[in-house]
């Protein structure tokens, strides 16, 4: 997944005065971060290097693919953190480029929403390989004066009646939205996860998105496109982000989003520690101060996404007015069963076996796709 694309519209100027609790002044150290863009500002690194002593140099990659090879090169040796998301995670895990962790060195970790305690992306064999971070749904984006009446499946966009004017993002696990359809909507398929598709069920799914294909505006590969095209009329249905929805309502867009009742696929990030770090200590007082709630809604708002410590909520409405609600930090539990978090497609089932189609599969199903 490439992250820097909503990063590039969804910086915003946030701070708060008082201090993040749960890291303590140590003796030093350097961490060696590779993160998404936006994900290691100054408004609250400044603060950690000043309150543990331990010093963050940070490498932006552009998608998860970058982060697993960075995670590999020099051995693995060379970066102590990642801030991986689900399709990467696993990747990582059984590569044994990341180590598991003790979530109870973590303060605010029992703040976290259940949901994010051990999902399955991060959490291997009752071990924890990180701890999450933020997370985000993708919703069914539309136009509310063209697509009528208003959408209630993820059907729309696989139907003939908008040729032309659909747009999804440009990324394999966009197979996986797919999968969830077709999982609902087609349970001879016996489709139980999106992420573990046997040979049968991987060629349904990409069937359907070859039929897709002529129904396509455009694959959108930065928010920006997927805005431009909603703001200029090109689409008016379409996979999305509630960045792009808040986006395009501030700037009078006649659009809204919405959950279909299939559900929803969603990305959630994670924090992982290198297997090879010399700078463990330095590592979990990131840690803990990234999973305090001030600092959870400062990345909240200036990234556009939801944090995953409860507490942030609050936080967030004094930075930015209903931005709690807005981005669903406040969601009961019943919105998070509906959404099917990315994880790492491999080749091992959930059923026991390992005929599921692993993410190189994906990678090159989605490449001849576009053609």
């Amino acid at each position: 997944m490439s992250r820097s694309m909503l990063f590039v519209l969804a910086a915003v100027a946030v701070g708060l005065s008082f201090p993040a609790a749960g890291v303590t002044k140590a003796s030093g150290g350097t961490l060696n971060m590779i993160a998404w863009e936006g994900y290691t500002q100054a408004q609250w690194v400044k603060p950690f290097e000043q309150q543990s002593g331990c010093t963050v140099h940070a490498k932006y990659a552009g998608s998860s693919d970058e982060m697993v090879t960075l995670m590999r090169s020099g051995g693995g040796g060379q970066y102590d953190m990642v801030s991986a998301s689900g399709d990467a995670s696993l990747r990582l895990i059984y590569g044994k480029d990341v180590q598991a962790i003790d979530p109870s060195r973590i303060p605010d970790f029992k703040n976290f929403n259940k949901t994010f305690q051990s999902p399955p992306n991060n959490t291997v064999g009752g071990k924890h390989y990180g701890i999450s971070l933020q997370w985000g749904p993708n919703t069914l984006l539309y136009n509310t004066k063209k697509v009528t009446p208003a959408p209630t499946s993820w059907g729309a966009i696989y139907s003939s009646k908008y040729k032309g004017k659909v747009t999804v993002p440009d990324n394999p696990i966009q197979i996986a939205d797919a999968a969830l359809y077709l999982m609902k909507t087609q349970p001879s398929l016996g489709i139980t996860d999106p992420y573990e598709l046997n040979p049968a069920q991987f060629t349904a799914t990409t069937n359907l998105l070859k039929q897709q294909k002529s129904l396509i505006k455009k694959y959108w590969a930065l928010a920006s496109d997927e805005i431009d095209l909603f703001k200029n009329g090109d689409a008016t249905i379409g996979a999305s982000w509630p960045y792009q929805t808040n986006t395009l309502i501030a700037a009078k867009a006649p659009v809204k989003d919405l959950i279909p009742k299939e559900g929803a696929t969603g990305w959630l990030d994670t924090w992982m520690v290198s297997s090879h770090t010399k700078n463990l200590d330095c590592a979990y007082k990131w840690l803990a101060y990234i999973s305090t709630p001030k600092v959870q809604a400062e990345q909240a708002i200036y990234f556009g996404e939801t944090p995953v410590n409860s507490k942030a909520c609050p936080l967030m409405d004094k930075l930015s007015k209903g931005s709690c609600a807005q981005y669903h930090a406040n969601a009961p539990l019943a919105y998070f069963k509906q959404i099917y978090f990315w994880k790492t497609p491999i080749a091992a089932c959930g059923n026991g076996k390992s005929d599921c189609m692993d993410y190189t599969k994906w990678q090159q199903a989605w490449t001849q796709l576009k053609g």
